[in-house]
C-alpha cells in the first residue's frame, strides 16, 4: 500500500476542489472523447490563422434560441443546467449583484458596466465587448483571457458546454 503524506492528502484535496468549481464529474462524462483532441490544434494554430475563426460566429435565430461557434450549435437548455455553476456568484435578473455582476445582457454589452458592481481595474479598463467570440474564448479560461479579474472560476473547458451557455445567455435580455 503506498503512503502519501500531509501534503499529498492536502494537493489531492486541492485538486478536487478545483475539478468540482470547474464543473468536473458528470458533464465531462457528457463530452464527446474527440474533444481534447480537437482542441490541440486550435491552441497550436499559428495566429494568422486566428482570423479564419472569425466567420464560424454566426448570429442567433430569432429569439436568440441557437448560437454558433467555432462549428458548435448552442443548445438553451443544456446552457440553463451549465449556467448553474455560475450561480454561486451571478444571476441573470437585471440590477442583482452578488460576488459577481448580473449577467443580465451581458452578450453585446461592455466589460465593466453593470451599475452597482465594483469590477477589478482588469476589467473595467480591459475595453472588451463581451460579443459570442469573446465570451467564448474567455469562458474557457478567465484569468488567462484577463489577468488581473476578479471571477475565480477556472473555466469551462469543454467547448460545447461554453456555446451553450452562451447561447442561454442570449436569451436572458
Amino acid at each position: 500500500m503506498r503512503k502519501f503524506g500531509i501534503a499529498g492528502v492536502v494537493t489531492a484535496s486541492a485538486l478536487l476542489g478545483l475539478a468540482a468549481c470547474s464543473g468536473g464529474g458528470e458533464d465531462k462524462a457528457e463530452a464527446p472523447a474527440e474533444a481534447p483532441a480537437a482542441e490541440a490544434p486550435a491552441a497550436e494554430a499559428p495566429a494568422a490563422e486566428a482570423p479564419a475563426a472569425e466567420p464560424a460566429v454566426a448570429p442567433a435565430a430569432a429569439a436568440g434560441a441557437t448560437v454558433t461557434l467555432a462549428g458548435l450549435t448552442g443548445n438553451v437548455e443544456n446552457g440553463q443546467r451549465i449556467f448553474g455553476q455560475c450561480r454561486t456568484c451571478h444571476v441573470v435578473e437585471p440590477g442583482v449583484n452578488r460576488v459577481g455582476p448580473s449577467l443580465h445582457g451581458v452578450v453585446g454589452r461592455a466589460a465593466g458596466t453593470v451599475a452597482g458592481y465594483s469590477y477589478s481595474t482588469a476589467n473595467a479598463n480591459s475595453g472588451v465587448t463581451w460579443d459570442e467570440q469573446t465570451l467564448f474564448t474567455y469562458l474557457e479560461d478567465p484569468r488567462g483571457f484577463m489577468p488581473g479579474t476578479k471571477m475565480a472560476f477556472v473555466g469551462l473547458r469543454d467547448p460545447q458546454q461554453r456555446a451553450d451557455v452562451i447561447a442561454y445567455l442570449k436569451t436572458q435580455a
